[in-house]
């Protein structure tokens, strides 16, 4: 089964730019909180351009989520998930390096 993400998690964007989650739960796994797809996602650092331009990528949508695992009323985000990437339009997806492997969930 896949990691769940917390706020330990390490997720980038595909050029580089670092996602920073808000969480809206409290509950925590190895001292981080769990991360659901309602909450909000911001990627700072970003240095995508087109044609010289700078279109970074801003926030997150996720599109794929644990099934069966949910926190406070939200299925929470496994290392499974699928999260877009969003500027001005989808640049691709979160890409995630690091999660914690003490619980896991579908």
């Amino acid at each position: 089964m896949p990691g769940l993400l917390t706020t330990a998690s390490t997720l980038m964007c595909p050029h580089g730019g670092t996602v920073m989650a808000t969480p809206g739960a409290s509950q925590a796994v190895a001292d981080a909180v769990i991360l659901r797809s309602s909450d909000s996602f911001s990627i700072v650092g970003c240095p995508f351009q087109v044609s010289g331009a700078p279109q970074p990528c801003t926030t997150v949508l996720w599109v794929s989520t644990a099934q069966k695992v949910r926190h406070a009323g939200d299925f929470v985000l496994t290392e499974a998930s699928v999260g877009l990437c969003l500027g001005p339009a989808p640049q691709g997806t979160v890409l995630v390096s690091a999660t914690q492997s003490q619980v896991s969930g579908l």
